[in-house]
């Protein structure tokens, strides 16, 4: 640590105010530390919903960047702080270009800036792709259990697109003691579902996989189903396709049209953030004017302010908060710097005196 102004701290007897060293984490050290540890991952989530459904946090709008000569992509910023006992500040920046699947790499990469509560200063740069994709897995994990308490839990889980994002979800639901009978994989591209019927069976499931050839016969032969493609627009309309009142993880949040979540129970992470930029709820709110179908967050649900029925689908919508970001970002920068592997950036910040 580097003092700042220890002359005014001797002062006034105040300790003094110290700029943190600033510290690079790579996506393999993130990697390493977040490998096995979805069910610690997922009780931290819970409890960053619970900081957060306490108001112990701030999570404004986030910034979407996006490009007239490349109206498909995007680049989001999500600032936020969140209290608790985890007290940090931050900032993912992170980026879609869809376009990215057909040249072999990932559709999203991303960083995640941590900034230190005291003085503001940023203490580390973390390679934000995987922490991205695990919080969002986590999350569903956590709504697949709370929203499956009080009805049958689902034995049959049905993938509607299966990239990165489907991957890390299967992997927190088993992680997090989830078996099923029937594993049903769809996806616009053969090659995508060949692929992760792939990882599915190197993953050693004794599941039944079935590649199923329309959305329809996964959906219909699935008790939880995870929305997780790159679609920007409703694209699934039908409900008699969910008669059987499935639980939909909607990780997507753009394949539902608004008369499925109209006949849905439809729980979310927050409501002000979910309702925004043409998402399935935003559009069913546009549709009738008002937001009488929301049901509550997740947070409510946990708290038992939400009780979930069981004769219509329940549809789980997340924005993805950024203060869930910053918890596992702290998460993991704290197991880093506990092991010694910090690669620190000496004299990174240069001025610490203000006259010279």
């Amino acid at each position: 640590m580097t003092a700042v102004d220890s002359t005014a701290s001797k002062s006034t007897g105040v300790a003094p105010i110290t700029v943190p060293p600033f510290a690079v984490i790579s996506g393999a050290q993130v990697r390493r530390t977040l490998h096995g540890s979805e069910k610690r991952i997922t009780e931290l989530v819970e409890t960053t919903y619970r900081v957060h459904g306490a108001g112990d946090s701030v999570n404004p709008p986030s910034y979407f960047l996006r490009f007239p000569d490349r109206p498909c992509s995007r680049i989001i910023a999500l600032p936020a702080s969140i209290g608790g006992d985890t007290r940090v500040d931050g900032l993912k920046w992170i980026s879609s270009f869809p376009k990215n699947v057909t040249a072999g790499i990932p559709r999203a990469s991303a960083v995640l800036i941590l900034n230190d509560h005291d003085t503001g200063y940023p203490f580390a740069c973390l390679e934000s792709s995987i922490i991205s994709a695990t919080r969002t897995a986590a999350s569903a994990a956590s709504a697949a259990d709370w929203l499956s308490r009080g009805r049958s839990r689902p034995t049959r889980v049905g993938f509607f697109g299966v990239g990165l994002i489907a991957r890390y979800i299967h992997t927190f639901l088993v992680g997090t003691g989830w078996s099923f009978d029937e594993i049903g994989v769809h996806d616009l591209s053969a090659d995508s579902a060949a692929g992760f019927r792939c990882y599915l069976e190197q993953s050693g499931t004794s599941s039944r996989i079935t590649v199923h050839d329309s959305a329809e016969q996964l959906i219909r032969n699935s008790d939880l189903v995870v929305f997780a493609t790159v679609a920007g627009q409703p694209h699934v309309s039908d409900l008699s396709w969910f008669a059987h009142n499935p639980l939909v993880l909607h990780v997507s949040l753009r394949d539902l049209a608004p008369e499925i979540l109209l006949a849905s129970t439809n729980i979310v992470d927050d409501v002000e953030h979910c309702l925004k930029a043409d998402t399935s709820p935003h559009l069913a709110e546009q549709l009738t004017g008002n937001r009488d179908f929301m049901h509550g967050t997740l947070d409510d649900v946990m708290a038992g302010r939400v009780t979930v029925p069981t004769d219509r689908p329940v549809v789980f919508s997340p924005f993805g908060l950024g203060v869930l970001d910053l918890a596992v970002g702290k998460y993991v920068y704290t197991e880093v710097a506990r092991r010694g592997e910090l690669h620190v950036i000496d004299n990174f910040f240069h001025e610490l005196s203000r006259y010279g």
